[in-house]
């Protein structure tokens, strides 16, 4: 049976993801291996084991083209609502709060953040599948 250990973006300023992903969800750095042409970060907290990989490439200089693709990163937490008031408070920017139902049942409560490179993050409240 596969285990999933990490997903990985590419980002353009190491500095600035660390913090925001600090900052944001208590991410912190649990490996960082440089190389010649680019630098890779871990990044996790006590929540899970899963980690977040920034790939750093030396030579990217513009922002990267996100493209169609990309769809988001998820993350659960126990108050919502304080981990918006949170990411208000650090000027993030978090979109509204939105209660997905199906047959007039709470499936999901949530908000999307962009990180400093564009890329989607959905912060949910802890409920349901999403533990």
């Amino acid at each position: 049976m596969a285990k999933a250990i990490h997903s990985m973006i590419r980002v353009l300023d190491e500095a600035r993801s660390v913090k925001f992903y600090q900052d944001a969800f208590d991410l912190n750095i649990a490996d960082r291996l440089d190389f010649d042409s680019f630098t890779l970060v871990y990044l996790s907290n006590a929540e899970s084991s899963f980690e977040l990989e920034l790939t750093i490439n030396k030579d990217q200089t513009e922002a990267y083209d996100l493209g169609g693709g990309y769809g988001h990163f998820a993350v659960c937490v126990d108050d919502l609502d304080a981990e918006h008031h949170k990411m208000v408070d650090l000027g993030y920017q978090p979109r509204d709060i939105v209660e997905f139902e199906n047959d007039n049942t709470l499936i999901a409560k949530f908000f999307f953040i962009n990180d400093p490179d564009g890329y989607a993050i959905e912060v949910l409240q802890r409920h349901g599948r999403f533990q």
